[in-house]
Order: C-alpha cells, then sequence, then structure tokens
C-alpha cells in the first residue's frame, strides 16, 4: 500500500483502504515520543482534529474532569484567561469541545475553513502541552470555598466551582448514580471504581497540588494518539504537531495502561439509595444485573458481545427485551440497557426501572431465566442476519447531522488506539464481519456465546437502586455541616486567607487580556454565498415526489409528509404519544413482533414525528405536518417501501397491552431527560406565552407535557383506561392518514430506478384538508416547576419578531455578543453554573436568556437584566460583533450528513420558506452593527416585560416565591 508523504519527524507504519467509508486511513508514528497519528484520509472538506490521552483517575475527586477544563484556561503561547471560549468566538468551527471519559480525556474540534482549522489547532496543541494550570482557574472550573459575601468572614462558607455544579447536577439523574454503583461494584480495583467526572462530596477533597501532578503524569505525547479526518495533507497535519508541541518532548513510559480487573468468583447483590424529592416513592427502584465481559481491543470479541446484544435486546422482537418491556416487575426497560464498549474491559447490562426492592431476586431470576431458555432453544438464524444487516447498514450510513461524520467516526476508533488496539480494523469492520457471519452459521454459536459470557460467568453484580426522599436533605445537611466545621476550624488568618482568594480571583475573572495574541477568522473567510441542498426532480403525479441525488453510501431515506388537519383539545395531547408509538406497533396481519423482526431484517427502523413551525413572517400563522420517516439499503428498497406503508396504513391500535408498555417507556425517558436538557425546559416554559407555537412545545414537549404523560400513565392502571386510549389513537391515526399528499426519496441517482417503481406500486395521495391552527397566544409568563433536580435551570424569556422582520438578524447576532461579552463570564466563571447564555428563537419569535446547571437562581435573573445594561452603558469594539457574527454564521453553514441536509432543504420547503429567504436572512446578518444590537435590544428587552421559567430542586419553595413566581411541579 502506498504511503502518503509525511514528516520526516514520523514513520509510516501502513496503510488501510476502507471501501465501505470511502477512506484510507493511514497510521504513523512519532520517532522521539512514540505518539501515534491515525488519519483518516478523504474528500471531505470539513476537517477534524483530535488528541486523546489516556487519564486514568485513582479517586472520585473527578481530578480528570478538572483538569479538562483548566487545561483550557491559558497555555505558555496563549495566556489569556480563556482561550477555548475566547476561540469559539474567534472561528468558523462546525464543533470545538472537550470530553472527559472513564479513562481517557479527548479535546477534538472541527471546521470547514482552513485557515480556521490550523487557528484551532495552534491553540489546542499549546493548551493541551503546555497549559498553565493556574490555581485560580482550578479554583474557578473545579472547586473552592468562599464566604456568602465574599469579603466578609462572618457570614457562611460555601461550595462553588463550575465541575463542582455540573456533577451536582449530573448525580442528580438516577440512571448516573445506577450506572455509576454497578460499575464501582464491578470494577472493584480499577480505575472504573470510580466516578472520572467526580462525586459532588468527593470533589472539594482535590488539591491543586494532585491536579498538576495529574497533568504531568498524563499530559504527555508518549501517552498521546492524534487522530485526523479530511481532505488536508498529512505532511501539513504533522509539520504543525511536530512545530509547535513534539519537537519539545522526548519519550516516556506513561505508565497508565488500565489492568485487567480480577475476576470475582461469585455475584454480588448491592443496594443503594439516590434521591427522590417526590413523596410517592412507589415504583421508582431500579434493579439491573451487570456482567464483566472480555477486551473491547479484541475485535472478534466486541463483534461477538454486539452481536450477542442485537440478538437480545435489537428491538422489541428480541427475546430478552420482549420480556422486560412486556413484564409486571418493572415498568420499562433500564435506560443503561446493553453493551458498554468503550472501556478497556466490556459490561453488559439488563434490567428494569419502575420497580420495587422486594422483587430484585425476581428481576435477576427472570433475566437468568430467559438467557437459560435462549440458550438451551438457540434462536433462528433469520434473527441472527437481521442483527448482522444492522451493524453493515450502522457500519455504511453517512452520519453527522449532529456531531460532525468524521468526529463520529474518531470517536468510534478512539477506544482501540487508547487501549493499544487497532482502531483501523475497528473502522475496517468487513473482513471481522466476515469471520463473525462464518461462525454464527453455526447453530449452537449464541447458545455457548450466551452460557461464555453470561451464564457461566461469576463477575456479576445486581444493583438495586431505592428511592430515598430524605437524602437530598441529608447530603445538604452534610454539606453544610461539613463548611461549618471548616469555618469553626479557621483561624482570622484562614479567614482572611479565604477573602483574598475570593478577591484574587475576582480580578482575574475581571482582567481584560490581550486577546490579539490568538489567532482568529476575519470577515473575509466567510463564504459569501451557502450551498443549499436542490431536489434532482420533483415528480407530482399521482402524490408529489422529490428525489435528492446526495451521496448515501448505498443507504435510501424515504418520508412521507402528511398534512397536519385541525386538531381537538384531545388529539393535540394525544399527538406526542400517537408519534412515539406509531412505528412501534404492528401491522396489518403482522403483531408488533412479527412488524419488528420485519423491521429490523430489512431496513434501517422508522420514525414519526409532527412538524409543527410557524411563517417566517407571522409567529402566530402556522404550517403543519406529520412525517414518517425510514431508511434502508437500496437492495432492500421494495421491502422499505412496503412496510413504510404497512406502518401508515395498517397499523395496529387493537395491541393495547403493547400500547400500555410503549406509555410507560415514554413516560420514563422523559422523566430521565429532564435533568440534561433542563435549560431548554426552562426557555420553553419562559416563552410559552409568546405564542400559540411556544405554548405547545411546552405543553407537548416540555415538563407540562411530562407531567402530562405520567398522568396518562398512572391512569392506565384503572380498568379499561387503555381501550379508551387505544381508541383515541385509532381515531386520531385514521383522521391523519388522508393527509399524504408529498413523498421526499434521498440516494445517489444511479439507485433511483431501484426505487421508483416500488414506490410506485403503492403511492398515496390525499385528499386536501382544513389546516391546523391555534389560536393566537400572548400573555406573560412567571413560573416555576420543582422537581428532582439539585440544581437550577433559569430563564427570561422577551416577545421579538419572526425570523423575516429586518431586526431578527440583529436579535440573532445579540445572543452570542451577550454571551461571549457578559453572561459567560457572570453565569459560569462568577457564578459557578455549568453554563449560562442567550439567543434568539425563531420558532417561538422571543429572545430568551439561560443558565444551565446553576448553583444560583435569583442572581442569575439578576444578571440577565444587567447584561442589556452592560450592552447599552458601553462603548464595544467592532471586533466583538464580528464574533457574534461568527458563532451565527458557522451555526447556519455548519454542514450535516447528506441525507439530513436533504431532509432540512424538504423540511423548508414544505412549511414555504424558500433558498432565496434563508439566503437573505444570512446576509442580513452579515450587516449587523453595534447599533442594530443597541436598538433592538432597547426596543425588544424591556426586563419589567420578561417572562420568567425556572426549573428547580423544593429547596428553592421560598426563594421562588420571593419573586413572585407561581409553582408548579413535574
Amino acid at each position: 500500500m502506498s504511503e502518503s508523504i509525511h514528516h520526516p519527524a514520523f514513520t509510516f507504519v501502513r496503510s488501510q483502504p476502507i471501501a465501505a467509508l470511502n477512506l484510507t486511513v493511514d497510521e504513523y508514528r512519532h520517532n522521539a515520543t512514540g505518539a501515534r497519528h491515525f488519519h483518516l484520509a478523504t474528500d471531505d472538506p470539513q476537517n477534524v482534529f483530535l488528541v486523546g490521552l489516556r487519564t486514568v483517575p485513582e479517586d472520585s475527586t473527578g481530578v480528570a474532569h478538572i483538569l479538562e477544563h483548566t487545561v483550557l484556561c491559558g497555555s505558555e503561547r496563549f495566556p489569556v484567561r480563556d482561550p477555548f471560549f475566547m476561540m469559539i468566538r474567534r472561528s468558523l468551527n462546525t464543533f470545538m469541545n472537550a470530553f472527559t471519559a472513564s479513562d481517557w480525556t479527548a479535546y477534538p474540534f472541527a471546521s470547514v475553513n482552513v485557515k480556521d482549522f490550523y487557528n484551532l489547532l495552534d491553540v489546542y496543541l499549546d493548551a493541551v502541552f503546555f497549559s498553565r494550570i493556574d490555581e485560580r482557574d482550578f479554583r474557578q472550573e473545579g472547586h473552592r470555598v468562599e464566604f456568602t459575601k465574599p469579603d466578609d468572614p462572618s457570614t457562611p462558607l460555601t461550595f462553588k466551582g463550575v465541575v463542582f455544579n455540573e456533577m451536582k447536577g449530573a448525580m442528580s439523574n438516577p440512571s448516573s448514580v445506577l450506572w455509576q454503583t454497578l460499575t464501582s461494584e464491578l470494577f472493584p480495583t480499577t480505575t472504573y471504581h470510580y466516578n472520572s467526572g467526580g462525586e459532588p462530596a468527593e470533589i472539594p477533597n482535590l488539591t491543586y497540588a494532585q491536579l498538576k501532578a495529574f497533568y504531568q503524569r498524563f499530559y504527555h505525547p508518549s501517552n498521546a494518539v492524534f487522530m485526523t479526518y479530511g481532505n488536508l495533507p498529512v505532511i501539513d497535519l504533522q509539520t504543525q504537531f511536530e512545530e509547535k508541541a513534539l519537537k519539545r518532548f522526548t519519550r516516556i513510559d506513561p505508565n497508565s495502561a488500565v489492568p485487567i480487573e480480577q475476576a470475582l468468583t461469585s455475584p454480588r447483590v448491592v443496594e443503594e439509595n439516590y434521591a427522590l424529592d417526590e413523596p410517592d416513592t412507589a415504583e421508582k427502584t431500579h434493579v439491573v444485573v451487570g456482567w464483566l465481559l472480555g477486551e473491547s481491543t479484541d475485535l472478534d470479541a466486541a463483534l461477538e458481545a454486539q452481536l450477542l446484544e442485537g440478538v437480545l435486546l435489537e428491538n422489541s422482537a428480541s427475546p430478552l427485551l420482549r420480556v422486560l418491556e412486556t413484564t409486571d416487575l418493572g415498568g420499562s426497560p433500564s435506560p443503561i440497557l446493553g453493551l458498554e464498549d468503550s472501556q478497556r474491559q466490556m459490561v453488559f447490562v439488563a434490567g428494569v426501572e419502575g420497580s420495587e426492592p422486594d422483587r430484585a431476586e425476581a428481576v435477576e431470576r427472570l433475566v437468568l431465566d430467559t438467557l437459560t431458555e435462549i440458550a438451551e432453544k438457540g434462536v433462528p438464524a433469520d434473527m441472527i442476519e437481521s442483527v448482522l444487516h444492522q451493524i453493515e447498514l450502522s457500519q455504511r450510513e453517512v452520519t453527522g447531522d449532529g456531531m460532525p461524520y468524521g468526529l463520529q467516526l474518531i470517536l468510534h476508533g478512539l477506544p482501540a488506539a487508547i487501549h493499544d488496539g487497532d482502531p483501523i480494523a475497528v473502522l475496517d469492520l468487513e473482513p471481522a464481519l466476515a469471520r463473525l457471519r462464518k461462525k454464527a452459521a453455526d447453530s449452537q454459536f449464541i447458545p455457548n456465546l450466551i452460557r461464555k459470557l453470561l451464564l457461566d460467568n461469576t463477575h456479576r453484580v445486581r444493583v438495586v437502586l431505592k428511592p430515598d426522599t430524605e437524602l437530598s436533605a441529608r447530603k445538604q445537611a452534610a454539606e453544610q455541616a461539613r463548611l461549618a466545621a471548616m469555618q469553626a476550624a479557621m483561624s482570622d488568618a484562614g479567614k482572611q486567607a479565604v477573602v483574598e482568594q475570593a478577591k484574587a480571583l475576582a480580578e482575574r475573572q475581571a482582567e481584560v487580556d490581550d486577546i490579539s495574541i490568538l489567532p482568529t477568522v476575519t470577515r473575509e473567510d466567510i463564504p459569501e454565498h451557502i450551498d443549499l441542498p436542490t431536489p434532482e426532480k420533483i415528480i407530482h403525479h399521482p402524490a408529489t415526489v422529490t428525489w435528492f441525488n446526495r451521496s448515501t453510501n448505498g443507504l435510501v431515506y424515504l418520508q412521507a409528509a402528511l398534512d397536519l388537519p385541525q386538531l381537538t383539545h384531545d388529539e393535540l395531547d394525544l399527538l406526542p404519544i400517537y408519534s412515539g408509538v406509531l412505528t412501534e406497533l404492528g401491522a396489518g396481519d403482522r403483531d408488533y413482533l412479527q412488524m419488528a423482526e420485519a423491521v429490523a431484517a430489512r431496513t434501517g427502523g422508522f420514525s414519526a414525528r409532527s412538524s409543527i413551525r410557524p411563517d417566517l413572517d407571522n409567529a402566530h400563522k402556522l404550517s403543519s405536518f406529520f412525517l414518517l420517516s425510514g431508511k434502508a439499503l437500496v437492495r432492500h428498497a421494495g421491502d422499505l417501501v412496503d412496510l413504510f406503508h404497512q406502518h401508515l396504513n395498517a397499523a395496529r391500535f387493537d395491541e393495547t397491552s403493547r400500547i400500555r408498555d410503549l406509555i410507560s417507556q415514554i413516560r420514563f425517558r422523559s422523566e430521565q431527560g429532564i435533568a440534561g436538557s433542563g435549560h431548554v425546559h426552562a426557555m420553553n416554559l419562559a416563552s410559552s406565552g409568546m405564542s400559540a407555537r411556544a405554548k405547545l412545545t411546552h405543553e407537548s414537549g416540555g415538563v407540562a407535557g411530562v407531567r402530562r404523560i405520567k398522568a396518562m400513565d398512572d391512569a392506565l392502571d384503572e380498568p379499561k383506561a387503555i381501550d379508551d386510549v387505544a381508541e383515541r389513537l385509532a381515531r386520531l391515526h385514521a383522521k391523519l392518514k388522508g393527509g399524504l399528499r408529498q413523498y421526499n426519496v434521498i440516494a445517489e441517482r444511479r439507485h433511483f430506478g431501484d426505487i421508483q417503481p416500488a414506490l410506485e406500486r403503492v403511492m398515496q395521495h390525499g385528499n386536501p384538508v382544513e389546516h391546523f391552527q391555534l389560536p393566537k397566544v400572548h400573555q406573560p409568563v412567571r413560573e416555576a416547576w420543582i422537581g428532582n433536580l439539585a440544581v437550577n435551570y433559569c430563564a427570561k424569556a422577551h416577545a421579538a419578531v419572526p425570523p423575516l422582520h429586518e431586526d431578527a438578524a440583529a436579535l440573532a447576532v445579540l445572543g452570542g455578543f451577550l454571551r461571549n461579552g457578559y453572561l459567560h463570564r457572570a453565569i459560569r466563571e462568577q457564578g459557578g453554573a455549568y453554563g449560562g447564555g442567550a439567543g434568539y428563537d425563531s420558532e417561538s419569535a422571543s429572545f430568551r436568556f439561560f443558565s444551565y446547571r446553576d448553583p444560583r437562581l435569583t442572581d442569575t435573573l439578576n444578571d440577565f437584566d444587567r447584561a442589556i445594561d452592560w450592552l447599552l452603558d458601553n462603548t464595544h469594539e467592532g471586533r466583538t460583533v464580528d464574533e457574534a457574527i461568527f458563532g451565527v454564521i458557522s451555526s447556519i453553514d455548519k454542514p450535516g450528513s447528506p441525507a439530513g441536509e436533504a431532509k432540512k432543504a424538504f423540511l423548508n420547503t414544505l412549511h414555504g420558506r424558500t433558498p432565496e429567504q434563508q439566503r437573505l436572512i444570512r446576509a442580513r446578518i452579515l450587516d449587523v452593527t453595534e447599533a442594530d444590537l443597541k436598538r433592538v435590544a432597547e426596543t425588544y428587552l424591556k426586563p419589567d416585560s420578561a417572562s420568567i421559567g425556572v426549573l428547580c430542586g423544593p429547596t428553592k419553595e421560598d426563594e421562588l416565591t420571593g419573586l413572585g413566581l407561581h409553582i408548579e411541579r413535574i
């Protein structure tokens, strides 16, 4: 295989074309340090960089996580206070972040602009390998104690810190507690025993000296792997690696390998509690069984485990998932179900949530008995083939709508690279899949695998995670007692030291750095125009079919758009449930199990959702559709079309027990999602009085929707209640399915002929319907919703204008401007929240402020108003407006997957949003000035008229009352 031209500081190791991914992977090794470089060469202009380091915590102080934050707070050549967030402003990046996993830390970014890519590379290399690790940054990002009034030692001490509050929020999610409890028991002696993110009670134990020692030990090129993707020359990349970092290092032994865990000789049982700030604990217990498996770097073993996971849990027809979905021992399968293969040793988990402690043994017995039965009876060959088909499909699909495709590939291969395995083999699955297919042809392969990995594996742990309504209070009391004891033990000099530390940090946070030393893009680097996908052809008979020619790597995507008719209030309440159950039911002659088997064997699955959006020039006028979507390999295009229409025409709403199970699953998923998206829920709450669409967003997908689904699920315990819901869903389905008028097909042009005949056989054309509208809404909101939350999520919203209004562009830029110039410092650095910001929301025609995982409440709401004063009372540099514009433009120009961009274009057309309008909006953004920002702030952001939305825990009730907020409970 031919090698690319590379830098002499590196030795070429090998090159491997991967046809299924349309790229070639080249491996190199740095001569002086031994660092490995894997380059995924392809013609994609969205270039990606990642440097990963094996980081192995030996406690739960969060040292790796806090270091990840602190590393990005200034470096040798860029000694400014916050180069990471400053570069977000000075960049056209399509992705910038840093990750802390259980045993590695990674620093990735992506950009389609070559100049921008090398700017970011310069900053990232210096940050990772030459970070200053300033003690004040450690106190800001990690933890510190301050007096409630920082300059008054007579006021109580409090803990502060970004990671401290981030992990308070993260560990308020029962799923996080469940996973951490399980892994700590499965790994009693290795790094996975500890919480790499940090346990809130342990984080204050970390010292600055320990942080620096961790950095010195692990942040070295000999402990690093470099991974790149895109169309840039390898020699140019490696020249930067060498000149900017690697030439200053020599090889060391990082001594960071994770040892193999000592095998348990007998299964264990452990009980743990999680905080539940609700009085009703009935059926709120989690019960899971977890096994420790083999090494993830053994590709054949990893694929065997993936195949076993698929056979057992792929869909509702899979035997283990079927019993977990239908058992009366729990309400839903566990949220941590399945295989975890990103660590050195893999973990397999099965269990339920919505259970009781006294059912734990029965849950474990159910899992083991089911596995025993499968091992004795075997599984049909077509079920194995179906799982192999899903692995092939996921290997072929070009993704990238949320995270860049190249970064997804890199992250897929990273664990193998981190643990000295072969990431190229992980990416080039064809040979390993061929070996797996051959082994799986033996009818005893799966039964033997079940026995080997699970039934005969004594390294097994059962975890019972129980709700405790007093745990939050005990934790809070323990924290206060700890702080009180610290304060009581302080000498006057010690107290003064705390005051001085707070003052020093405040001074650092107030510093105005010379950020001209940081590289930047300019307005001249912004492309004048953007390319928007256009259909290859549109056929209007018998239904309208839009055909997009896109590089989908052998997949076809099919969508149907149904006009959404006028709905009653009850039908509107049912719509989220209907969307969630439609593609999970049987259809026609197939029950849901048979349908699930057919879907998995021939497609990549189906989904359904409503799309209700306001007009670009009128926030109160809606265009509304219901979308059914599916995908498949082209060779199964006919099956895709047939199964697609079976869902649409003949869904089985007579499967009442299935509907009952699905509603429970929807309920548990929606409850689990609150803590992770609390800022979104708070913003949707705050803006819910701005328009009918905004109100619907809150009531269907917000915390009001979560509460409604909980109430519906609870009511289904009443006799015949599920029959009533099923009948209402069936009537809604009958009302919707007649509105089908448009199809969207996305594939490579050469495959159009494989799809068109199948579609023409069953193509439907519905009748025009009275389009869905909602009554106009415009009323202020001042509400707080209390739930099982350890931190706060705060939002303020101001009524604004629709996207085509000439002020919308300035409002879009204003969000980034306020975040960059004021809110980031006030909310995150000084206030200790994990995040905060502001932005214009085109869907609700509002401007919204928010905070995320925030220890404060009233002060944060006041900071939102102070941000407006800061804007209006000061003169600002022109470059700061440019930086805010960069952020908006990069979000507009960010490329998605080939199919995702076509879907977006189709949806925009459905809603009457033309490419000319989108280009006009973009052009207006480029013309925004400081005067525009001040004008729209004065016009629309009047503090007295702001709406407020807050999500928090019950301890904040008095503060909410003092603010005059109406209180609801989730």
